[in-house]
């Protein structure tokens, strides 16, 4: 056995950090791959497009369009079908004329900006009660 008399005392262990290093590059490699392979899922938001100008004659406008305005003086507001008025106890069964012979069941709401969003949840509630199958809502271009 050599015994080495130059430096003073036995030498320590060193830790070989390499192959922790190289776990650790894997790892976040791995994770890395795990997070972009997870997509969020969202509501699907169907959004009514521009009518692009053609030569052609204008088409029939199937468009269901219930407003609802605010009421004066505090009364409930007022509501209107493709601005023809309409009470509150006539949607429903107005709606299900309208939607009873239609293939394609698409309404849309335009609530007041000062109108309380409850009343536009009822008339998307009525709506629906009515055999309409996708209620969008409608807002104002500024």
């Amino acid at each position: 056995m050599a015994f080495s008399m130059a430096g003073g005392g036995p030498s320590s262990p060193q830790m070989n950090v390499t192959p922790l290093i190289d776990v650790l590059l894997v790892l976040i490699i791995i994770f890395m791959v795990i997070v972009t392979e997870q997509k969020d899922k969202g509501l699907d938001a169907q959004i009514p497009q521009e009518q692009q100008q053609t030569n052609a004659p204008p088409p029939v406008d199937r468009t269901i369009v219930i407003e609802v305005q605010e009421g004066a003086n505090g009364e409930p507001p007022t509501l209107k079908i493709n601005q023809q008025d309409v009470k509150w106890e006539d949607l429903q069964p107005r709606l299900h004329d309208i939607f009873k012979a239609r293939a394609e069941r698409v309404a849309f709401v335009k609530g007041d900006d000062e109108v309380d969003f409850q009343y536009v949840a009822d008339v998307i509630d009525l709506a629906r009660e009515a055999g309409v199958d996708r209620v969008g809502l409608l807002t104002e271009r500024r």
